[in-house]
C-alpha cells in the first residue's frame, strides 16, 4: 500500500518527511520510530519492519548529526586491534579480520559509524576515543599477554569507559567479555582425534594465565584424554604464539624430542599452518602419520593441502553480540558476558 506524507507550513516550506509522519502512518509514537530506525531491540521486529518499510516509501533519511547532538553522542564506535606480530606483516590476526565484516555490518544496521585503530600499549590509547568524544564506546580485539594487558583494562574500568572485549570468559573478567567456549572447543578437538584412532595427541600453543584462551583449549583436550583413559604427556606440549613461524619452530622442537605422537592439536589455525610445514619437512604425512586440527577457521584453513580440520568460532555472531552489548552499555542498560559455542569442521588434515 502506498503512503503519502503530510504537507506542512506556508508556501515554500519543506515537504521533507519527518519521523512524526512515519509515526502517524505506523500508529506508534515518534520516540518509537526513532528507536526503531536506530536498531533498538526494545522495539519488536514486526513494528520495526513496518516502520522501516514506511520510511523507505517516504524516502526518509535519518539526520545523524541532529540525532547525535540531541543525544550528546558521536554515533561512532571505536574498534581497537591489538598488534599481533604476524609473518605476513599485517599485524592483525586473520580471525579478527573475519570478525571485522560482521562488526561493520552490525554497526551500519544500528546507525553507527566505526572507527578502527591499533591498540598502542606504550601510549594512553584508553584515554582517547570516548574521552575525546571521538567515539561513544570501544570494542577491544586481541591483547597479547593478558597478564600485561590487565592494567589497561583496570584503567578503563576505573574511569568508567564504555567498552566490551573479545577474549577468554572467566569469573574474574574485567569489564564485559564476549568469547568462545574454548574448553568445549578443546574437548571437540580431542573427541574428534580420538574417534579417528589417535592415542598420543600433542598440543602446540601457550597454555597458561598469560594466554587464557589457549589454556582453556588445552584444558578441554586434557579432560577428554583423561576421560578416554589416554595419557596427558607433558613432553607432548610445546609453547607457541599465534604466528605461523612460531608454530613451525615449536613443532620442530616437538619432533626433536623423539616422543611418538599420532595427532597434533594446534591452539590456532595460524599455528597449525606452521606445524603442518614442519611435519612435511620431517617427512611425516598429514593425516596418515600425524592428524592435525586447528582452531578459528580462518579463510586459509580451507585452502591448505590438505585442507585443515578446525574448531570454528562463530565470527558473524561474535560481531553482532559485541556491538549490541556495547550499545547496551552505552545506554546504561544491564549487560553480561556471553559465551558462544564453537563447532567442528572436518577436512582432509584429520
Amino acid at each position: 500500500m502506498a503512503v503519502k506524507s503530510r504537507r506542512r507550513g506556508a508556501a515554500g516550506a519543506s515537504d521533507k518527511p519527518t519521523s512524526f509522519d512515519i509515526a502517524a502512518l505506523a500508529g506508534v509514537s515518534q520516540p518509537t520510530v526513532s528507536r526503531a530506525l536506530r536498531g533498538d531491540r526494545t522495539v519488536s521486529s514486526a513494528t520495526r519492519m513496518r516502520i522501516e518499510a514506511i520510511a523507505r516509501q517516504l524516502n526518509y533519511k535519518v539526520d545523524k548529526n541532529a540525532s547525535s547532538l540531541r543525544r550528546g553522542q558521536s554515533m561512532t564506535l571505536a574498534l581497537l586491534f591489538f598488534e599481533d606480530p604476524l609473518d605476513d606483516g599485517s599485524f592483525i590476526n586473520p580471525f579478527f579480520l573475519s570478525m571485522l565484516g560482521s562488526i561493520l555490518r552490525t554497526c551500519a544496521a544500528r546507525g553507527y559509524d566505526l572507527l578502527t585503530s591499533f591498540q598502542q600499549l606504550s601510549a594512553n590509547w584508553h584515554r582517547d576515543f570516548e574521552d575525546s568524544r571521538k567515539a561513544d564506546g570501544i570494542i577491544l580485539l586481541g591483547y597479547g599477554d593478558y597478564e600485561l594487558y590487565k592494567a589497561r583494562l583496570e584503567a578503563l574500568v576505573a574511569q568508567g569507559t564504555h567498552f566490551v572485549r573479545w577474549g577468554s570468559v572467566d569469573p574474574d573478567n574485567l569489564g564485559v567479555t564476549i568469547g568462545c567456549d574454548n574448553v568445549a572447543g578443546g574437548r571437540m578437538a580431542g573427541e574428534h582425534l580420538i574417534a579417528r584412532g589417535a592415542k598420543r595427541i600433542a598440543f602446540v600453543g601457550e597454555a597458561n594465565d598469560h594466554y587464557p584462551e589457549f589454556r582453556d583449549r588445552y584444558c578441554g583436550l586434557c579432560a577428554t584424554l583423561r576421560e578416554a583413559g589416554l595419557p596427558v604427556h607433558p613432553g607432548l606440549h610445546v609453547d607457541a604464539l599465534s604466528v605461523e613461524q612460531s608454530g613451525y619452530d615449536a613443532t620442530r622442537r616437538l619432533i626433536a624430542r623423539d616422543l611418538p605422537f599420532d595427532a597434533l592439536f594446534a591452539a590456532s589455525d595460524v599455528i597449525a599452518l606452521g606445524a603442518a610445514r614442519a611435519l612435511t619437512e620431517a617427512q611425516l604425512r598429514v593425516p596418515q602419520d600425524v592428524a592435525i586440527i586447528g582452531f578459528d577457521d580462518i579463510p586459509a584453513a580451507a585452502t591448505t593441502q590438505p585442507p585443515l580440520t578446525t574448531i570454528a568460532q562463530d565470527y558473524r555472531k561474535a560481531g553482532e553480540v559485541l556491538v549490541d552489548t556495547l550499545l547496551r552499555r552505552i545506554a546504561e542498560e544491564p549487560t553480561d558476558t556471553a559465551l558462544l559455542q564453537p563447532r567442528l569442521i572436518v577436512r582432509g588434515s584429520s
